[in-house]
């Protein structure tokens, strides 16, 4: 019944062109839908909206658009919908987004002024559009949460993540979207657990599930953060050549957190002077594309923290697109909600979020503010053939606070309590010093506040392979029995007000669990590693002198 009647509510207020192809420069045809208001008299701005996932959510986003006085479009990776070829995820997007654009900025209806949006997968093919440089109709574009395939997805610092795999047929088995397959939760469940306990290789996943999954073993060809990934999307000296306003939206609990800061950073790395805009506050995926609920993973948001991400977007487009007022919460480049305090701040640069820095040294058990004076060793032993006990965990906690943590795997330092309360802002960095009996392993670092009532609250944490240290595009393995330095940085970003007494704990572990491919050390292929290169238990000595670095802020 209702059906009929959204179509005559369709008819009284849009014009709707729903089963548009558009010819790209290869000459593959993307699908597209493009939705004007019914009474539109002269040519508009134009809301554009590219994206794998094909849904009915597509048509209301057009419609939305021009609820609000643009031209909607949505159009989608080729292969999807009415596209004709197969979908390949990622590969495409960026080429077929600039032509799609250059076609809107010749229609009669476009004013020759197009905007980007969208979260997650929307968010990477904004950045991809404008990787050989900005088409002259995009004047902003506001990705939310935006990820950076082979780098923070499918892989995170290189390390092959596993929740990424249902994704692939999700989003590729049909024209539309397979949620039966990705929403068998027993079937993915079955998969990792019988590949951990069985000790394969990481490249057999889709044996074990029995279904063929070439896109897979596509990615697993690129260990490195290589050419394939870097052509994906914006890389180095891309950013220098990006020249309009961008607003950027992420979360401290935001999944694809580290790739929205890469992008951010590496803009404004490589053009200091950009008009690109930030806000991150304790969102997660989907609350920083969004409105975020008042509860995230069990914290309550500050009221403050309540604001309507999606709301904010539009009224973006209004100051790019439309001359209106630019958004108040935009103050300043950087506008982080500091947790615990019920305010926002607004700073110039990443930097100014900080005026102090704890510097914290290993040892056993403890963290220490003083530099060692005296060379020490702590001795961890992790057995990479073992199955039964407990597996180590490197993500978000879906409580952040909790009585206890997991420590498997890992080893934990405590520090003083604090003398009096100050915020953790920004995103923790370091160097271990370490001596290893194997070539190489994979490290979690995990940051907590331990509060006074005894519950610790997870901060950020860190996963990355310790051969690709010095640089993602290069790995180089370690030295069995000699030192070996091991710096990390591309950790998650926080802000958060810490209360006198407060203690930080770090727990350093070596990542072993279904969820992400396991790291035998012998310096091969890790996709192709078994349990069988497991041999002798991995040996470690940490050095006194590993230290890291937390960004605060005193009043």
């Amino acid at each position: 019944m209702a059906r009929p009647l959204l179509q005559q509510v369709n008819r009284r207020h849009y014009l709707i062109q729903d089963s548009l192809l558009i010819t790209t420069r290869d000459s593959v045809p993307v699908s597209a839908i493009v939705v004007r208001p019914l009474q539109q008299q002269q040519p508009l701005p134009v809301i554009f909206f590219f994206s794998i996932y094909t849904d009915g959510s597509n048509l209301g986003v057009a419609k939305e658009a021009a609820d609000k006085g643009y031209v909607g479009v949505v159009a989608n990776t080729r292969g999807k919908r009415l596209s004709p070829v197969a979908p390949v995820p990622y590969e495409h997007d960026g080429n077929d987004a600039r032509d799609v654009i250059d076609w809107i900025s010749r229609q009669p209806w476009c004013n020759g002024s197009i905007g980007m949006y969208g979260g997650s997968y929307v968010g990477f093919t904004q950045w991809a559009a404008v990787k050989n440089g900005v088409p002259p109709a995009l004047k902003t574009i506001v990705p939310s949460a935006a990820v950076v395939p082979g780098f923070d997805v499918p892989k995170e610092n290189n390390v092959f993540m596993s929740f990424v795999y249902p994704w692939i047929p999700y989003t590729t088995n049909d024209k539309f979207l397979d949620n039966t397959t990705y929403y068998d939760r027993d079937r993915w469940r079955h998969m990792q657990f019988q590949w951990y306990h069985s000790g394969a290789a990481y490249q057999t996943l889709d044996s074990i599930d029995g279904t063929p999954n070439p896109v897979f073993h596509r990615w697993l060809k690129h260990p490195d953060y290589d050419a394939y990934w870097q052509n994906m999307t914006a890389y180095r000296d891309d950013f220098a050549r990006i020249n309009i306003p961008i607003l950027s939206t992420t979360g401290y609990f935001d999944g694809a957190q580290i790739g929205a800061m890469y992008y951010f950073r590496e803009h404004m790395r490589y053009r200091p002077q950009a008009e690109h805009y930030l806000v991150i506050g304790p969102y997660d995926h989907l609350g920083c594309q969004h409105v975020p609920s008042s509860y995230v993973n069990g914290y309550t948001l500050d009221k403050m923290a309540r604001i309507s991400i999606h709301q904010l977007i539009y009224q973006w487009f209004d100051y790019i697109l439309k001359g209106a007022p630019k958004p108040a919460l935009l103050k300043d480049r950087v506008n982080y909600q500091v947790m615990g305090t019920n305010t926002w701040k607004h700073v110039s640069s990443l930097e100014k979020m900080n005026n102090d820095t704890l510097t914290f040294y290993l040892a056993p058990q403890r963290l220490l503010l003083q530099q060692p004076v005296d060379t020490a060793f702590i001795a961890q032993q992790v057995d990479l053939s073992e199955r039964h006990g407990s597996f180590t965990g490197n993500f978000i906690l879906s409580n952040l606070a909790d009585t206890s943590i997991n420590t498997a795997n890992g080893l934990m330092f405590v520090s003083d309590p604090l003398r009096a309360a100050l915020s953790v802002n920004g995103s923790f960095l370091g160097q271990l010093q370490v001596i290893s009996n194997k070539k190489d392993m994979d490290i979690g670092i995990n940051l907590y506040e331990l509060m006074p009532d005894g519950r610790y609250f997870q901060l950020s944490y860190f996963l990355g392979r310790a051969s690709y240290a010095g640089g993602l595009e290069k790995r180089v393995l370690l030295t069995p029995g000699s030192i070996c330095a091991v710096p990390f940085h591309n950790t998650r970003m926080i802000s958060k007000q810490l209360s006198k007494g407060s203690r930080l704990v770090v727990v350093i572990n070596i990542n072993k669990n279904p969820f992400e491919e396991i790291n035998y050390g012998t310096g091969k292929d890790v996709s192709e590693e078994t349990i069988t290169d497991a041999l002798e238990p991995l040996q470690l000595q940490w050095r006194n002198d590993s230290y890291l670095q937390i960004p605060v802020y005193r009043e």
